[in-house]
């Protein structure tokens, strides 16, 4: 490989978005079942700071110890290069991980995103007898596209992420072709593979809302990427509002560093136009849900999409991709619509089929919220992930996995 090639394929890591924790849980009940996570933005990961979270790549400067519920977290920060192909960062990581779960000694790790599932398997072979679980929640951009670039950075990935899941106990996908394509590159075997609904969602926070009152109002929830479909989602908001002014087309999100950003003045500009609302970003995505008549979220690809969840929890029907990730989360005609990724007319085709057709409103939210209910409840994910690191008697009533 080239110096120019490696280069090339260090820049396009930078774009990886990861976000490394450990925790430690110790239920009051018991005082047994210590597990130690690794972790980053999960579900895909997609909206991070659009629900007001900044973006972390440092050491946290946090204090340790914090009481939730019936729960007792110990948060234990250490250093991880949240962007970057950097040897003596990433080996610091390694380094400061290992120690963390030296001491820790966890009866299970949890990791999930690329550099938390890479360290973090590495890293858990100072702990022999803890049993290391990997969260894939999505493939991410090394795995996507056809150039040159994207394949050499694919090429290592694959090769990266063998070495580190060898003697992983257990890998979760969070959607089933997920799962194949890393049995397809022969990075785990089968044995090894389980299929989890996300990482679930509060039915109970996001509780079910009537639709409201007013114009037709799409929306949307997502950083400012190109492989979001929030081209897609302005082009097709240009195209309706010229056949049904009154209709609103939200926006919530920020902006992101990645080649594949889009600069947040397009986005004011489209604003500005009138073709998109820009709301900007939010600590609390429930009153702009329940604020909307349907929820639109166009991506190219998912591991599963959790600001869709959101929706569906709260009652309102889905408009999104036949994408992995997405395609799981609506049966067609009953909860929503799928159209092709990267598609801006089918987009507008059936945003205008949800305008001429309120009265399917009510009904379309009401199946969103029972599959919400019947495949995505927080409490059912976790027990079947509680069951796969080998938990399956601690409670599975916390919060949904962030």
């Amino acid at each position: 490989m080239t110096a120019a090639a490696s280069a090339e394929i260090a820049r396009e890591i930078e774009n990886l978005s990861v976000d490394l924790r450990v925790a430690r849980g110790e239920t009051q009940e018991s005082g047994k079942g210590r597990a130690a996570r690794s972790d980053g933005e999960a579900g895909d990961e997609e909206e991070g700071r659009s629900r007001g979270q900044g973006a972390r790549g440092k050491k946290e400067e946090s204090g340790e110890g914090e009481i939730r519920g019936e729960e007792k977290v110990t948060f234990r920060p250490y250093w991880v290069q949240r962007n970057g192909l950097s040897v003596r960062s990433d080996w610091r990581t390694l380094i400061e991980l290992k120690q963390a779960f030296r001491e820790l000694q966890p009866d299970a790790i949890l990791a999930y995103t690329i550099k938390p599932i890479i360290w973090g398997a590495i890293a858990a072979r100072a702990v022999p007898k803890a049993r290391f679980v990997a969260l894939v929640t999505g493939l991410g951009f090394a795995f996507q596209g056809n150039t040159l670039k994207r394949r050499l950075l694919n090429a290592l990935v694959v090769r990266l992420y063998r070495c580190a899941l060898r003697r992983a106990d257990a890998v979760m996908f969070q959607n089933s072709d997920n799962r194949d394509e890393f049995l397809n590159r022969k990075i785990v075997p089968p044995e090894k593979c389980h299929v989890v609904s996300g990482s679930g969602i509060n039915v109970q926070r996001f509780a079910h809302s009537p639709l409201p009152d007013g114009p037709p109002r799409f929306l949307m929830i997502a950083r400012f990427l190109g492989e979001k479909g929030v081209r897609e989602y302005a082009s097709a908001a240009r195209i309706v509002r010229q056949q049904h002014p009154t209709a609103t087309f939200s926006l919530i999100g920020f902006a992101d560093p990645s080649p594949d950003g889009i600069p947040l003045e397009t986005v004011r500009q489209w604003h500005s136009e009138g073709i998109i609302e820009h709301v900007g970003e939010t600590w609390d995505v429930i009153p702009h849900l329940q604020n909307c008549h349907v929820y639109c979220l166009p991506s190219y690809h998912e591991g599963m999409p959790r600001t869709v969840l959101e929706a569906m929890a709260v009652g309102r029907p889905i408009l999104t991709t036949r994408v992995s990730g997405c395609r799981e989360t609506v049966v067609e005609g009953e909860n929503g619509w799928l159209v092709p990724k990267a598609d801006a007319a089918a987009l507008a085709e059936r945003m205008v089929w949800f305008i001429e057709h309120p009265e399917r409103w009510p009904s379309m939210g009401c199946a969103s919220r029972r599959v919400a209910e019947d495949r995505f409840d927080v409490r059912k994910v976790n027990a079947r992930m509680l069951e796969i690191l080998g938990l399956k008697n601690q409670p599975a009533d916390a919060p949904e996995t962030r």
